[in-house]
This record gives C-alpha cells, sequence and structure tokens, in this order.
C-alpha cells in the first residue's frame, strides 16, 4: 500500500495529499534568519517544524533538495521600508563592522541547528552574496512597469497584481497604514513595498551597492535591497519559478511572504511554491 502525506497548505486554508511537481523529489525553501542577534526559541521552532516535514519526506523515499537563505542585508527594524537596518544596528551597538556581526551570529545559528539535530540545508546562499541577480530581477520588473521611483527607493505598485491578498487575505480596504509601520507619504498604494533602497542623504552605510537608480536631484546613489526581493530571488535561482514547498512563520503572512508571492508572480505569471507550509506561534503561560 503507498503511503501518502497530507500537510495543512496555507495558501489553501486546508490540508491537502502532497504531490511533488517532479516525481520521486522535494523542493523546498524557507525563509532563514537575519543574523544581527542570537536566534530564540520561537525563530528555531520554524526549522525544527520544517525538520520534521523533511524527515517524514525522507522516509517515504523522496529527494529532498532545500534551501534556506541567510538575511544579512535589507532586513530594517519595522519589518517593512522604514527603520534601521537590523544589522548595522547591531553592529553600532558592538562596534563592530555589519559584515563581523553578520558572519558571527550565522555561525552561531548553524551551532543552534546543529545542537538540536536539525539537518543541514543543500544550499545556504547569503543575500549580500546576490546583489547583482537582484538587481536584474527589479529591472526585468521595471521593464514590465511594476515599479516606480520614490525619493528613498524603488517601489513595488502591489495593485498592478491581481489577488495581491491572496495568501494574507487581508482586508486591503480597511487597512489603517501607519498603524503596523511607518508611513511613507510617498507610496502611491498603501500595500506597495520596496524593491531597493537609497542610501541616506548624508550618511554612509555599511553594506551598499551601486545600482541603475537614483532619485532626483542626486546621482549615482547607492543602496541596498529591499527584505523581500532576496526570497523571490533566491528560490528562483536554486529552485526555478515554481517548486514544492515554502516553509516559514505565520508571522511572515501578512507583509513578506505576500510580497514575495507578488513580485514574484508579476515576473513569471506563477505561484512560486505549490504548498505553504507556516508554523503558528509557540505560547508560553504564565503561572
Amino acid at each position: 500500500m503507498e503511503l501518502k502525506l497530507k500537510i495543512y497548505n496555507t495558501f489553501k486554508r486546508k490540508k491537502e495529499v502532497f504531490k511533488p511537481i517532479k516525481k520521486g523529489e522535494v523542493s523546498i525553501y524557507t525563509c532563514g534568519p537575519t543574523v544581527y542577534d542570537f536566534a530564540h526559541i520561537g525563530n528555531l521552532r520554524t526549522y525544527i517544524f520544517e525538520d520534521v516535514l523533511v524527515r517524514a519526506l525522507k522516509t517515504l523515499g523522496f529527494k529532498v533538495k532545500r534551501v534556506l537563505n541567510i538575511t544579512d542585508v535589507g532586513h530594517l527594524t519595522d519589518d517593512e521600508d522604514a527603520g534601521e537596518d537590523k544589522v548595522e544596528k547591531s553592529a553600532k551597538k558592538a562596534k563592530k563592522t555589519a559584515r563581523q556581526i553578520a558572519i558571527y551570529f550565522e555561525k552561531q545559528f548553524m551551532l543552534d541547528m546543529t545542537k538540536l539535530n536539525i539537518e543541514k540545508a543543500t544550499f545556504t546562499p547569503r543575500a549580500s552574496d546576490f546583489i547583482p541577480e537582484m538587481i536584474k530581477f527589479i529591472q526585468k520588473l521595471e521593464v514590465k512597469k511594476y515599479t516606480y521611483l520614490t525619493s528613498d527607493g524603488v517601489y513595488f505598485d502591489s495593485t498592478r497584481v491581481p489577488n495581491y491578498d491572496q495568501l494574507a487575505k487581508i482586508d486591503i480596504k480597511g487597512l489603517e497604514e501607519g498603524k503596523r509601520v511607518t508611513v511613507n507619504k510617498e507610496k502611491k498604494h498603501k500595500t506597495d513595498f520596496a524593491l531597493w533602497k537609497f542610501s541616506p542623504k548624508n550618511s554612509k552605510r555599511q553594506m551598499e551597492w551601486e545600482s541603475p537608480w537614483s532619485p532626483s536631484g542626486r546621482d549615482k546613489v547607492k543602496g541596498f535591497p529591499g527584505w523581500h526581493i532576496e526570497c523571490s530571488v533566491l528560490a528562483q535561482k536554486f529552485l526555478g519559478d515554481k517548486f514544492d514547498i515554502h516553509c516559514g512563520g505565520v508571522d511572515h503572512i501578512s507583509v513578506h511572504h505576500t510580497n514575495e508571492i507578488a513580485q514574484s508572480y508579476a515576473l513569471t505569471k506563477k505561484i512560486p511554491a505549490v504548498y505553504w507550509f507556516l508554523n503558528q506561534w509557540i505560547f508560553v503561560l504564565w503561572f
């Protein structure tokens, strides 16, 4: 008798029998850590959750290819388009370089994964190693007219994508901008998001790169990628336009995963993953 695996697909909001795109093989992308501090148990729950899935798939005879990205640039303190880069903020506090901080906490994260007996991913790419690929991805979106320029970066026009809220199922009309994130008055729509951010005027970031874009009145301004672009780019590079399973936490549904789907769909006309296998929060009871 053939054994079947059922998983809860957050995208469909129901359990489904898992069927891989390619017989006998499974491709998985997992949102990895932002390496600015030690991982806490809530962070690590995502990877324990995924590890159980991976072991089950291997037990059923599947060959598993996994990508776990390392976010070492672009994740801002309010999880969207404003605030300070978490890695650079940590570096300033510790009086270290951003690179030193990122490498140190990446190593600590990997040690934690080993202690928890979590199997290693096939690929663990760092975001900062793929800036040219991110720029090319944004340029392709620009050609398709999904982007626009503001004084602080290149933004994605979320209204150009049909069913933008299909994963999060958020009430866009009732969304109060500024309640969850810092207000940006230059955004055309509440749900638009940054693909590329310009380095602030009269200041220099430690991690910044040249790009084809500059704001009005400023020439050859360096910048850095938005948080969401790395996952679309790295998933596409290592797994292709369409892969089997996307793992991560439910806290990323409303912003990160929704925007990741939007920018990937804009370029490929495909939802990047078939199954969205997202873990819930850890709840601590105090007595």
